[in-house]
């Protein structure tokens, strides 16, 4: 059972993570980078983890709550592919197939390597 303080660190957690993404967005917009700021959001976290400025620690509740509910958090892509039926007509069958799969393929992949990090983290 989560209590209320566990809650409300969770959401702090997860603000904090939100934080970072949309520091990634507006470096990204500001300087008119190609890469996404999603992926500088994450650079930054990355980096704030190797300097020891953030401690895993101070997150883990909060990503262990995002990865528990990963899947869920595909569906929007699959729901958009869905929707763009008149792409998909004819050869457009093939994107259909090549989107399904690769979501599938993130899912799997997502999970794998979040199972290794943990059996490393456990055994450490």
């Amino acid at each position: 059972m989560i209590t209320v303080a566990d809650g409300l660190r969770i959401c702090l957690q997860i603000a904090g993570l939100y934080g970072l993404y949309l520091t990634g967005v507006w470096i990204q917009t500001t300087f008119s980078l190609l890469i996404p700021g999603s992926i500088i959001g994450m650079l930054i976290l990355l980096g704030l983890f190797a300097t020891n400025i953030v401690k895993t620690a101070w997150v883990a509740q909060g990503v262990s709550l995002l990865l528990r509910h990963m899947p869920l958090l595909f569906l929007p892509v699959m729901a958009g592919a869905v929707t763009l039926g008149h792409v998909f007509q004819g050869s457009g069958a093939w994107l259909f197939i090549i989107v399904l799969v690769s979501t599938v393929l993130v899912m799997v992949v997502s999970g794998k390597i979040t199972d290794v990090l943990i059996q490393r983290r456990e055994t450490s």
